[in-house]
């Protein structure tokens, strides 16, 4: 069995350590980490730590210890007391709080109230919805050990439902929150890695969606999205 790694950093500890694995989920907060470094440099530096879901590492005694659901990613937070963020969009969430005062992430409860309720908004639909629905249907049609076909059309329709709720969304917009035309914030980066996933799921392409395609592309092309889809 194994223990809980000590991750390595050099005489001065970066301000966190992320557990994950290449997965959407796991690529936002990547992702997110990546955007804020561009803006705030090493202060919001942090250490990966790659988890071996395939070995079920997830569900080993020391991780249940830091996520009792057994999944990635986990953030802690060693500036603050080691403290342990577990579920993406709680942890997209933690850090726009905490570590990102000029707001170039998300929007100002106070001061932008409803720029700041629309990206919750988005961030809970995707988090209820896409990534659920998607991850089921990426079961059933590549995990499965019986091929159900009911199921693989069932999840299938339903993600290309729900990428139909962006495109209703992203017509006339170029991000899912704030005003006008929008502005690129944590609600954008909480469910693009699942859209990058869409040809692993089965969906070939996502031309039957142009606003969503138009935003998909403006995303990928930003070199900290690069960055963070690279990590581990």
């Amino acid at each position: 069995m194994s223990t809980a790694p000590a991750p390595a950093h050099a005489s001065k500890p970066k301000p966190f350590v992320l557990y994950t694995a290449g997965t959407p989920n796991g690529r936002k907060v990547s992702v997110f980490l990546e955007e804020l470094r561009a803006v705030y440099g090493e202060k919001v530096g942090y250490d990966v730590e790659k988890i071996d879901i395939g070995r079920n590492v997830q569900k080993e005694p020391w991780f249940i210890k830091l996520n009792p659901n057994g999944r990635i990613p986990v953030l802690v937070d060693r500036a603050r007391e080691d403290f342990v963020v577990f579920e993406t969009a709680a942890i997209l969430l933690y850090l726009e709080q905490h570590y990102d005062p000029e707001r170039k992430l998300g929007f100002d409860p106070v001061s932008q109230p409803n720029d700041y309720s629309e990206m919750l908004q988005w961030m809970l639909w995707a988090h209820g919805g896409v990534g659920p629905m998607q991850g089921q249907a990426n079961h059933f049609n590549r995990f499965a050990p019986v091929d159900i076909p009911y199921a693989k059309k069932r999840y299938i329709l339903e993600t290309k439902r729900l990428y139909g709720v962006m495109e209703i969304r992203l017509t006339d917009r170029d991000y899912l929150a704030g005003p006008g035309r929008g502005t690129y914030s944590a609600a954008d980066i909480n469910v693009f890695p699942w859209i990058k996933a869409h040809q692993f799921t089965g969906i070939e392409s996502l031309d039957e969606w142009p606003s969503l395609q138009m935003w998909f592309g403006r995303i990928e092309a930003r070199k900290a999205v690069q960055d963070g889809l690279a990590i581990p």
